[in-house]
């Protein structure tokens, strides 16, 4: 059986769900929306050090041998801790024994798959996508992992009809099957970052030509 590719976020994607109601959290490569977590627990004060990194990228929580929570040896009782310098949150033992932690919850939230929602990107790359229909062009931001219908599907949402365009780069028909990279469009990072060269100076143009056929994807 083929196993269904993960979706890929960029940074900014994660960092747009950063409120109370809708928080989208990023850590040891993977994207997390805890925005049920919040609901389930509202009112709970330990939501708040979770709250606060709404949108950004925890992975310094976590030990990635493990895939838990940090732990130290605490001096004093030389007892080994959670290590969570910003407060104790959800799932998290108090130091001590405490008759008021529930620990009946089942998988803390960090180990739980319902939360897991996608990979993060590990390197983002900006395109410009030219239709030579209409001479429309949108710069748009995708994910380095994606293969061309991924990238298409960001794209629906300026032309529902982009399934009906062929795409090309550099004169040849685009392989929607792979990634832009492995479709000879290269990322030239590198080269601007050698050349202390502006990364937006120059942007590959991908373009899109009509088929005659208004298919909707």
């Amino acid at each position: 059986m083929k196993v269904p590719r993960p979706r890929y976020f960029t940074s900014n994607e994660v960092s747009s769900h950063n409120t109370a109601s809708d928080i989208w959290v990023s850590f040891l490569g993977h994207v997390y929306d805890l925005s049920k977590l919040m609901e389930e627990h509202s009112g709970d004060v330990l939501l708040k050090p979770i709250i606060d990194v709404a949108g950004l990228d925890i992975s310094h929580w976590f030990d990635p041998r493990t895939h838990d929570i940090r732990h130290y040896i605490d001096p004093v009782t030389h007892c080994l801790l959670p290590y969570t310098p910003h407060g104790r949150f959800i799932h998290v033992a108090p130091p001590f024994p405490s008759s008021d932690f529930a620990n009946d919850f089942g998988i803390p939230w960090w180990k739980d798959p319902k939360y897991k929602i996608g990979v993060l990107s590990k390197k983002i790359r900006t395109i410009r996508i030219l239709n030579v229909l209409t001479l429309q062009e949108h710069i748009i931001e995708v994910c380095s992992e994606e293969n061309m219908h991924e990238i298409l599907q960001r794209y629906l949402k300026y032309n529902r009809h982009a399934s009906s365009y062929t795409w090309k780069y550099d004169g040849k028909v685009l392989d929607m099957d792979k990634t832009l990279e492995e479709n000879g469009v290269r990322d030239d990072d590198t080269d601007f970052d050698r050349l202390k060269m502006r990364d937006d100076s120059y942007l590959q143009s991908i373009m899109l030509y009509y088929n005659d056929d208004l298919t909707e994807a």
